[in-house]
Protein backbone atom coordinates (compact mmCIF):
# COMPACT_ATOMS: atom_id res chain seq x y z
CA UNK A 1 0.00 0.00 0.00
CA UNK A 2 2.11 3.01 -1.38
CA UNK A 3 1.06 6.28 0.03
CA UNK A 4 1.43 9.76 -1.04
CA UNK A 5 4.31 11.88 0.32
CA UNK A 6 3.90 13.31 3.82
CA UNK A 7 2.42 16.42 4.00
CA UNK A 8 4.23 19.51 6.22
CA UNK A 9 1.01 20.18 8.53
CA UNK A 10 -0.24 16.58 8.78
CA UNK A 11 0.81 14.25 11.87
CA UNK A 12 0.63 9.93 10.66
CA UNK A 13 -0.18 7.90 12.39
CA UNK A 14 -0.19 4.01 12.49
CA UNK A 15 -2.40 2.01 14.48
CA UNK A 16 -2.23 -1.95 14.90
CA UNK A 17 -4.05 -4.13 17.38
CA UNK A 18 -8.13 -5.47 17.45
CA UNK A 19 -9.46 -9.21 17.04
CA UNK A 20 -11.82 -7.38 20.13
CA UNK A 21 -13.51 -4.51 21.28
CA UNK A 22 -11.21 -4.26 24.01
CA UNK A 23 -7.78 -3.88 21.50
CA UNK A 24 -10.16 -2.06 19.36
CA UNK A 25 -11.96 0.65 20.89
CA UNK A 26 -9.43 2.12 22.88
CA UNK A 27 -7.47 2.78 19.48
CA UNK A 28 -10.40 4.35 18.30
CA UNK A 29 -11.13 6.66 20.83
CA UNK A 30 -7.57 8.06 20.94
CA UNK A 31 -7.67 8.44 16.96
CA UNK A 32 -10.63 10.83 17.30
CA UNK A 33 -9.17 12.75 20.47
CA UNK A 34 -5.54 13.33 18.68
CA UNK A 35 -7.84 13.92 15.35
CA UNK A 36 -9.63 16.54 17.42
CA UNK A 37 -6.36 17.77 19.14
CA UNK A 38 -4.04 18.47 15.93
CA UNK A 39 -7.74 20.31 14.32
CA UNK A 40 -7.80 22.89 17.03
CA UNK A 41 -3.51 23.23 16.40
CA UNK A 42 -5.00 23.72 12.03
CA UNK A 43 -2.84 20.32 11.20
CA UNK A 44 -4.72 17.41 9.48
CA UNK A 45 -4.52 13.34 10.98
CA UNK A 46 -4.17 10.84 8.19
CA UNK A 47 -4.42 7.01 9.68
CA UNK A 48 -3.51 3.42 8.74
CA UNK A 49 -4.76 0.44 10.67
CA UNK A 50 -3.36 -2.38 10.57
CA UNK A 51 -5.29 -5.43 11.50
CA UNK A 52 -7.37 -8.43 10.60
CA UNK A 53 -9.55 -9.35 8.27
CA UNK A 54 -12.16 -10.64 10.34
CA UNK A 55 -11.28 -9.13 13.33
CA UNK A 56 -13.49 -6.00 14.65
CA UNK A 57 -11.40 -3.28 13.39
CA UNK A 58 -12.02 -4.71 10.15
CA UNK A 59 -15.56 -3.28 10.31
CA UNK A 60 -14.60 -0.61 12.94
CA UNK A 61 -11.92 1.18 10.47
CA UNK A 62 -13.36 1.63 7.19
CA UNK A 63 -16.56 2.73 9.11
CA UNK A 64 -14.78 5.92 10.56
CA UNK A 65 -13.27 6.25 7.05
CA UNK A 66 -9.96 4.87 8.59
CA UNK A 67 -7.64 3.30 5.87
CA UNK A 68 -6.68 -0.17 6.75
CA UNK A 69 -4.72 -3.14 5.93
CA UNK A 70 -4.45 -6.49 6.88
CA UNK A 71 -1.15 -9.08 7.29
CA UNK A 72 -0.73 -12.37 8.05
CA UNK A 73 -0.80 -13.07 11.93
CA UNK A 74 -0.32 -16.18 13.99
CA UNK A 75 -2.32 -16.70 17.01
CA UNK A 76 -1.00 -18.74 19.67
CA UNK A 77 -3.56 -21.24 21.38
CA UNK A 78 -1.99 -20.80 25.15
CA UNK A 79 -2.09 -24.14 27.42
CA UNK A 80 -0.29 -24.31 30.77
CA UNK A 81 0.91 -27.70 29.01
CA UNK A 82 4.29 -26.71 27.06
CA UNK A 83 3.26 -29.87 24.97
CA UNK A 84 -0.46 -28.18 23.74
CA UNK A 85 1.87 -25.36 23.32
CA UNK A 86 3.35 -27.22 20.34
CA UNK A 87 0.29 -27.67 18.74
CA UNK A 88 0.23 -28.48 14.50
CA UNK A 89 -2.52 -25.28 14.94
CA UNK A 90 0.54 -23.12 16.58
CA UNK A 91 3.08 -24.51 14.33
CA UNK A 92 1.48 -23.00 11.61
CA UNK A 93 0.57 -19.86 12.78
CA UNK A 94 4.18 -19.22 14.18
CA UNK A 95 5.24 -20.03 10.39
CA UNK A 96 3.22 -17.20 9.31
CA UNK A 97 4.72 -14.57 11.67
CA UNK A 98 7.55 -13.94 9.29
CA UNK A 99 5.26 -13.28 6.66
CA UNK A 100 3.24 -10.81 8.64
CA UNK A 101 6.64 -9.19 9.79
CA UNK A 102 7.39 -9.03 6.33
CA UNK A 103 4.66 -7.26 4.97
CA UNK A 104 3.87 -5.15 7.76
CA UNK A 105 7.43 -3.53 7.09
CA UNK A 106 6.37 -2.78 3.92
CA UNK A 107 3.22 -1.18 4.83
CA UNK A 108 5.32 0.90 7.94
CA UNK A 109 8.09 1.72 4.88
CA UNK A 110 5.68 2.99 2.82
CA UNK A 111 3.67 5.34 5.32
CA UNK A 112 6.64 6.43 7.21
CA UNK A 113 4.12 7.40 10.47
CA UNK A 114 5.12 9.54 12.80
CA UNK A 115 4.27 7.01 15.59
CA UNK A 116 2.66 3.75 15.60
CA UNK A 117 0.40 2.72 18.43
CA UNK A 118 -0.28 -0.91 19.18
CA UNK A 119 -3.14 -1.86 21.74
CA UNK A 120 -3.04 -5.39 21.71
CA UNK A 121 -3.80 -8.69 20.03
CA UNK A 122 -1.64 -11.12 17.96
CA UNK A 123 -2.16 -8.80 15.02
CA UNK A 124 -0.28 -6.27 16.37
CA UNK A 125 2.88 -7.78 17.08
CA UNK A 126 4.26 -7.85 13.53
CA UNK A 127 3.58 -4.25 12.95
CA UNK A 128 5.58 -3.51 16.48
CA UNK A 129 8.42 -5.48 15.24
CA UNK A 130 8.26 -3.20 11.93
CA UNK A 131 8.34 -0.29 13.61
CA UNK A 132 11.36 -1.36 15.38
CA UNK A 133 12.83 -2.30 12.09
CA UNK A 134 12.06 0.94 10.17
CA UNK A 135 13.44 2.85 13.45
CA UNK A 136 9.75 4.62 13.87
CA UNK A 137 8.60 5.55 17.58
CA UNK A 138 6.33 2.47 18.88
CA UNK A 139 4.18 3.43 21.57
CA UNK A 140 2.78 0.42 23.55
CA UNK A 141 -1.21 0.58 25.61
CA UNK A 142 -2.26 -1.94 27.71
CA UNK A 143 -6.16 -2.17 28.95
CA UNK A 144 -5.51 -4.73 31.49
CA UNK A 145 -3.81 -5.04 34.85
CA UNK A 146 -1.10 -7.40 33.61
CA UNK A 147 0.65 -7.09 29.54
CA UNK A 148 -1.18 -8.98 27.59
CA UNK A 149 1.11 -11.69 25.45
CA UNK A 150 1.40 -9.11 22.49
CA UNK A 151 2.47 -6.70 24.71
CA UNK A 152 4.92 -8.88 26.25
CA UNK A 153 6.66 -9.85 23.04
CA UNK A 154 6.89 -5.67 22.25
CA UNK A 155 8.22 -4.05 25.00
CA UNK A 156 11.27 -4.40 24.80
CA UNK A 157 10.82 -2.44 21.38
CA UNK A 158 9.01 -0.04 22.83
CA UNK A 159 9.76 4.10 23.10
CA UNK A 160 6.77 4.28 25.77
CA UNK A 161 4.51 1.76 27.07
CA UNK A 162 1.14 3.31 28.16
CA UNK A 163 -0.75 1.03 31.11
CA UNK A 164 -3.69 1.71 32.56
CA UNK A 165 -3.23 1.27 36.07
CA UNK A 166 -0.78 2.29 38.41
CA UNK A 167 -0.46 -1.06 40.13
CA UNK A 168 0.71 -2.17 36.45
CA UNK A 169 4.07 -0.67 37.24
CA UNK A 170 5.59 -2.97 39.28
CA UNK A 171 4.37 -5.94 37.27
CA UNK A 172 6.60 -4.73 34.21
CA UNK A 173 9.78 -6.21 33.41
CA UNK A 174 12.01 -4.25 35.24
CA UNK A 175 14.24 -3.20 31.96
CA UNK A 176 11.17 -1.36 30.87
CA UNK A 177 10.01 0.52 33.65
CA UNK A 178 11.83 3.72 32.95
CA UNK A 179 9.46 3.86 30.10
CA UNK A 180 6.29 3.37 31.36
CA UNK A 181 3.48 5.42 31.86
CA UNK A 182 0.02 5.65 33.52
CA UNK A 183 -2.69 6.99 31.36
CA UNK A 184 -6.00 4.94 31.83
CA UNK A 185 -7.64 3.19 29.39
CA UNK A 186 -9.51 5.39 26.95
CA UNK A 187 -13.39 5.02 26.91
CA UNK A 188 -15.78 6.96 24.72
CA UNK A 189 -16.69 10.77 25.79
CA UNK A 190 -20.28 10.02 24.88
CA UNK A 191 -20.22 7.26 27.83
CA UNK A 192 -19.97 10.25 30.35
CA UNK A 193 -22.18 12.36 29.31
CA UNK A 194 -25.09 10.28 30.22
CA UNK A 195 -28.90 11.35 32.03
CA UNK A 196 -31.02 9.17 34.24
CA UNK A 197 -34.34 10.67 33.11
CA UNK A 198 -33.77 10.02 29.02
CA UNK A 199 -33.02 6.23 29.94
CA UNK A 200 -36.31 6.50 31.26
CA UNK A 201 -37.88 7.89 28.38
CA UNK A 202 -36.21 6.38 25.79
CA UNK A 203 -36.98 2.60 27.24
CA UNK A 204 -40.18 3.64 28.44
CA UNK A 205 -39.43 2.50 32.43
CA UNK A 206 -42.52 4.25 33.63
CA UNK A 207 -42.61 0.84 35.62
CA UNK A 208 -39.92 2.01 37.68
CA UNK A 209 -39.87 2.62 41.30
CA UNK A 210 -37.43 5.49 41.42
CA UNK A 211 -37.61 5.02 45.03
CA UNK A 212 -35.74 2.09 44.69
CA UNK A 213 -31.94 1.63 43.40
CA UNK A 214 -31.50 0.56 39.48
CA UNK A 215 -29.15 -2.49 38.50
CA UNK A 216 -28.20 -2.57 35.06
CA UNK A 217 -27.13 -6.44 34.17
CA UNK A 218 -24.52 -7.11 31.74
CA UNK A 219 -22.91 -9.97 29.64
CA UNK A 220 -21.92 -7.80 27.23
CA UNK A 221 -22.92 -7.27 23.15
CA UNK A 222 -23.87 -10.83 22.77
CA UNK A 223 -24.93 -11.33 26.63
CA UNK A 224 -23.78 -13.91 29.41
CA UNK A 225 -25.17 -17.57 29.89
CA UNK A 226 -23.92 -17.67 33.71
CA UNK A 227 -24.97 -14.25 34.11
CA UNK A 228 -28.38 -14.49 32.61
CA UNK A 229 -28.88 -17.43 34.28
CA UNK A 230 -27.58 -16.56 38.20
CA UNK A 231 -29.85 -12.95 38.05
CA UNK A 232 -32.60 -15.36 36.70
CA UNK A 233 -32.83 -17.09 39.45
CA UNK A 234 -32.63 -14.53 41.79
CA UNK A 235 -35.19 -12.29 39.78
CA UNK A 236 -38.08 -12.25 42.35
CA UNK A 237 -35.86 -11.11 45.38
CA UNK A 238 -33.46 -8.87 43.11
CA UNK A 239 -37.39 -6.71 42.01
CA UNK A 240 -38.60 -6.85 45.39
CA UNK A 241 -35.84 -4.38 46.07
CA UNK A 242 -34.91 -2.90 43.27
CA UNK A 243 -35.31 -2.01 39.29
CA UNK A 244 -33.49 -4.31 36.97
CA UNK A 245 -32.39 -2.93 32.91
CA UNK A 246 -30.87 -6.48 32.09
CA UNK A 247 -29.29 -6.63 28.44
CA UNK A 248 -28.93 -10.41 28.33
CA UNK A 249 -27.65 -10.61 24.45
CA UNK A 250 -29.90 -10.82 21.52
CA UNK A 251 -30.40 -15.12 21.32
CA UNK A 252 -31.28 -15.11 25.12
CA UNK A 253 -34.60 -12.48 24.81
CA UNK A 254 -36.95 -15.04 24.29
CA UNK A 255 -36.44 -17.65 27.08
CA UNK A 256 -36.33 -15.00 29.41
CA UNK A 257 -39.11 -12.83 28.29
CA UNK A 258 -41.25 -16.30 29.13
CA UNK A 259 -39.71 -16.38 32.43
CA UNK A 260 -40.58 -12.72 33.14
CA UNK A 261 -44.21 -13.29 31.80
CA UNK A 262 -44.85 -15.45 35.05
CA UNK A 263 -44.01 -12.57 37.72
CA UNK A 264 -46.31 -10.72 39.33
CA UNK A 265 -47.57 -7.42 37.81
CA UNK A 266 -45.73 -5.69 41.28
CA UNK A 267 -42.86 -6.78 39.92
CA UNK A 268 -42.87 -6.96 36.39
CA UNK A 269 -43.27 -3.26 36.29
CA UNK A 270 -39.59 -3.10 37.47
CA UNK A 271 -38.22 -5.29 34.81
CA UNK A 272 -36.64 -4.13 31.61
CA UNK A 273 -35.24 -6.65 29.26
CA UNK A 274 -33.65 -6.19 26.02
CA UNK A 275 -31.37 -8.21 23.86
CA UNK A 276 -28.74 -5.23 23.40
CA UNK A 277 -28.81 -1.58 24.86
CA UNK A 278 -27.04 0.75 21.98
CA UNK A 279 -27.15 4.29 21.63
CA UNK A 280 -29.03 4.57 25.16
CA UNK A 281 -26.17 2.66 27.27
CA UNK A 282 -24.67 6.24 28.35
CA UNK A 283 -28.10 7.10 29.99
CA UNK A 284 -28.77 3.52 31.41
CA UNK A 285 -25.38 3.99 32.80
CA UNK A 286 -26.56 7.29 34.07
CA UNK A 287 -29.50 5.95 35.55
CA UNK A 288 -27.88 2.48 37.28
CA UNK A 289 -26.38 2.68 41.02
CA UNK A 290 -25.09 -0.88 40.93
CA UNK A 291 -23.35 -2.85 37.36
CA UNK A 292 -23.38 -6.54 37.67
CA UNK A 293 -21.02 -7.84 34.82
CA UNK A 294 -18.18 -8.85 33.42
CA UNK A 295 -14.86 -7.22 34.25
CA UNK A 296 -13.15 -6.30 30.88
CA UNK A 297 -10.73 -4.01 30.62
CA UNK A 298 -13.63 -1.68 28.66
CA UNK A 299 -16.11 -2.69 31.32
CA UNK A 300 -13.77 -1.55 34.19
CA UNK A 301 -12.26 1.82 32.50
CA UNK A 302 -15.93 2.79 31.95
CA UNK A 303 -17.19 1.79 35.60
CA UNK A 304 -14.37 3.74 37.22
CA UNK A 305 -14.87 6.85 35.61
CA UNK A 306 -18.07 6.96 36.33
CA UNK A 307 -17.74 6.07 39.75
CA UNK A 308 -20.14 3.08 39.47
CA UNK A 309 -20.79 0.02 42.26
CA UNK A 310 -20.19 -3.18 40.83
CA UNK A 311 -20.75 -6.75 41.10
CA UNK A 312 -18.28 -8.52 38.74
CA UNK A 313 -18.68 -12.21 37.81
CA UNK A 314 -15.81 -12.33 35.60
CA UNK A 315 -15.14 -14.56 32.36
CA UNK A 316 -13.49 -17.48 33.41
CA UNK A 317 -12.15 -17.99 29.79
CA UNK A 318 -10.43 -15.13 28.79
CA UNK A 319 -6.95 -14.93 28.35
CA UNK A 320 -4.45 -14.88 30.88
CA UNK A 321 -7.53 -15.55 33.05
CA UNK A 322 -7.02 -11.80 33.14
CA UNK A 323 -11.09 -10.66 33.68
CA UNK A 324 -10.60 -12.57 37.84
CA UNK A 325 -7.37 -10.43 38.03
CA UNK A 326 -9.09 -7.07 37.49
CA UNK A 327 -12.34 -7.81 39.14
CA UNK A 328 -9.84 -9.01 42.40
CA UNK A 329 -7.62 -5.47 42.01
CA UNK A 330 -10.86 -3.56 42.37
CA UNK A 331 -12.25 -5.67 45.44
CA UNK A 332 -9.34 -5.54 47.02
CA UNK A 333 -9.32 -1.27 46.64
CA UNK A 334 -13.17 -1.91 48.24
CA UNK A 335 -14.10 -0.65 44.48
CA UNK A 336 -16.29 -3.63 43.39
CA UNK A 337 -17.59 -7.29 44.54
CA UNK A 338 -15.92 -10.08 42.91
CA UNK A 339 -17.65 -13.71 42.40
CA UNK A 340 -15.69 -16.09 41.35
CA UNK A 341 -15.86 -20.05 40.14
CA UNK A 342 -19.00 -21.48 40.14
CA UNK A 343 -21.44 -18.64 40.68
CA UNK A 344 -24.72 -19.10 41.98
CA UNK A 345 -28.32 -16.81 42.96
CA UNK A 346 -27.26 -17.16 46.56
CA UNK A 347 -24.14 -15.75 46.33
CA UNK A 348 -25.38 -13.13 43.99
CA UNK A 349 -28.17 -12.31 46.69
CA UNK A 350 -25.29 -12.27 49.36
CA UNK A 351 -22.73 -9.57 47.18
CA UNK A 352 -25.47 -7.84 45.86
CA UNK A 353 -27.81 -7.38 48.98
CA UNK A 354 -26.49 -5.13 51.15
CA UNK A 355 -25.22 -2.45 48.04
CA UNK A 356 -28.97 -2.32 47.33
CA UNK A 357 -30.44 -1.97 50.65
CA UNK A 358 -27.28 0.48 51.90
CA UNK A 359 -27.05 3.83 50.24
CA UNK A 360 -23.97 4.52 51.84
CA UNK A 361 -22.49 1.27 51.04
CA UNK A 362 -23.11 2.40 47.67
CA UNK A 363 -21.58 5.70 47.73
CA UNK A 364 -18.43 4.97 49.67
CA UNK A 365 -17.48 1.58 46.83
CA UNK A 366 -18.80 4.60 44.18
CA UNK A 367 -16.04 6.61 45.73
CA UNK A 368 -13.63 3.92 45.61
CA UNK A 369 -14.46 3.22 42.37
CA UNK A 370 -13.92 6.79 40.76
CA UNK A 371 -10.31 6.49 42.71
CA UNK A 372 -9.19 4.56 40.18
CA UNK A 373 -11.10 5.98 36.72
CA UNK A 374 -9.22 7.96 34.72
CA UNK A 375 -12.20 9.73 32.57
CA UNK A 376 -9.25 12.12 30.82
CA UNK A 377 -7.00 8.81 29.88
CA UNK A 378 -7.68 9.40 25.84
CA UNK A 379 -5.70 12.89 26.33
CA UNK A 380 -3.28 11.62 28.50
CA UNK A 381 -2.69 8.65 25.72
CA UNK A 382 -2.19 11.73 23.12
CA UNK A 383 -0.12 13.22 24.91
CA UNK A 384 2.36 10.43 24.85
CA UNK A 385 2.03 9.63 21.42
CA UNK A 386 3.05 13.27 20.85
CA UNK A 387 5.81 13.07 22.73
CA UNK A 388 7.16 10.00 21.35
CA UNK A 389 6.89 11.10 17.93
CA UNK A 390 8.52 14.05 18.77
CA UNK A 391 11.38 12.40 20.20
Amino acid sequence: MKSEPCRVNSFRLIVTGGGTGGHTYPALTAIRTLQNRLAAEGRALEVLWIGTADGLEARVAPAEGIAFATVATGKIRRSSNPLMMMSAANMRDMARVPLGVAQARKLVADFRPDVVLATGGYVAVPAGLAARMCRRPLVLHEQTVRLGLANRKLAGSATRIAVSSESTLPLLPEAVRGVAVVTGNPIRPEVLAGHPDKAVGALGLHGFDRRLPTVYVTGGAQGSQQINGVVRDALPWLLERANVVHQCGPDNVEELRQYAAALPAGLAGRYYLAGFVGAELPDVLALADVVVSRSGAGTLAELTALGKPAVFIPLASSAGNEQAHNARHLEGAGAAVALLGDVTADHLRDAIGPLLTDPALRETMAERARAHGRPDAADRLVDVLLSAASG
